[in-house]
C-alpha cells in the first residue's frame, strides 16, 4: 500500500471539514454514527475540528444489538449530544407499501432511511451531512445510492479501509470498535467482507495497483501472489459499480 504521513493526513481532514463548514455557513455537522470504525473515525474529526458542542450524533439502529453501544461509546467519550432513533417502524412502513421486501431491498431501504432522517436533523439545525464512506466502498460500490453514499462531504472518501484503521488508532477510537469487525448492520450476522467476498487487506492492495497505479492486472497478481482470478473479481466490483459513483445522467440534444 502506499505510504502516507497519518498525522499529517488527520490535519489535512481537520482543516477540510472546519473549511467546509466554513464555506457552507453551517452552524455544525451531524453524523450517522453506527458503532464501526469509519463513522466513529468521522466523528472524532468532526469534533477535533469544530468542538463537540457543534457535532450531532444519529444512532439508527434498526434491531438492538452490540452496535448500538459501540455507537453510544463513540458519542459519550467524544461528549457529543446523540439521538437514539429506532428505524424498524419506519422501515416496516415502506415494505408494507412496497408489498414486501428481500433481505437486500430492505437493507437498502434501512440505508436510505437513515440518510432522510440526517439531512432531516441537518436542515433543522442549518448542519450539514458528512457522510462516513471510504475509498474502499466506494470504488467497488459497497454503498446504497443515495442512502449511505449520499452526504454534502465525505471525508474518508479518498481513504482506503486499512488507511482508515491506521487513523483511527492516532485518533484514540476506542479499540474494541478498531478491532470489531465490519458490518453495515443491515441483518443479524451481516459483515462487510463477506459481503464483498474478500478481505479488506487484499482489496486495498488490489485497487491501490489497479486503479490508483494502472498496474496491469496480471502483473498485480504475480506481484500479491494471488490468482489473477481475484484481480479480475475486483475490477468486475469497480466496472459494475460504476453508474452509482455518477450523478444520472440522459441522452444529450
Amino acid at each position: 500500500m502506499r505510504v502516507m504521513n497519518y498525522n499529517n493526513v488527520i490535519k489535512s481532514l481537520v482543516a477540510f471539514i472546519r473549511e467546509k463548514v466554513g464555506d457552507a455557513g453551517a452552524n455544525g455537522v451531524v453524523v450517522g454514527v453506527s458503532g464501526g470504525i469509519d463513522s466513529a473515525t468521522v466523528a472524532y474529526l468532526a469534533t477535533k475540528a469544530l468542538g463537540k458542542e457543534r457535532v450531532l450524533g444519529l444512532i439508527m439502529p434498526y434491531y438492538e444489538n452490540s452496535d448500538v453501544e459501540d455507537a453510544k461509546l463513540v458519542c459519550s467519550s467524544l461528549g457529543i449530544k446523540y439521538k437514539l432513533i429506532n428505524i424498524k417502524p419506519i422501515v416496516d412502513e415502506f415494505e408494507r407499501a412496497a408489498g414486501g421486501l428481500d433481505t437486500r431491498s430492505r437493507g437498502n431501504v434501512m440505508s436510505r432511511t437513515r440518510m432522510v432522517l440526517l439531512y432531516a436533523h441537518a436542515n433543522a439545525r442549518n448542519y450539514i451531512v458528512l457522510g462516513t464512506s471510504n475509498r474502499s466502498e466506494f470504488l467497488t460500490g459497497y454503498f446504497t445510492k443515495w442512502g449511505d453514499g449520499a452526504s454534502d462531504y465525505a471525508p474518508l472518501i479518498n481513504l482506503y479501509k486499512t488507511e482508515v484503521w491506521e487513523i483511527a488508532k492516532l485518533l484514540g477510537v476506542p479499540e474494541r470498535i478498531i478491532r470489531k469487525k465490519p458490518s453495515a448492520g443491515l441483518w443479524e450476522g451481516q459483515t462487510d467482507e463477506d459481503e464483498l467476498g474478500i478481505s479488506y487487506r487484499l482489496l486495498d492492495e488490489i485497487l491501490w495497483r489497479l486503479v490508483d497505479l494502472k498496474i496491469p492486472k496480471e502483473k498485480i497478481a504475480e506481484e500479491l501472489d494471488v490468482p489473477i482470478e481475484r484481480v479480475e473479481y475486483v475490477e468486475n466490483l469497480v466496472r459494475k459499480s460504476e453508474h452509482k459513483r455518477r450523478l444520472p445522467v440522459g441522452p444529450e440534444f
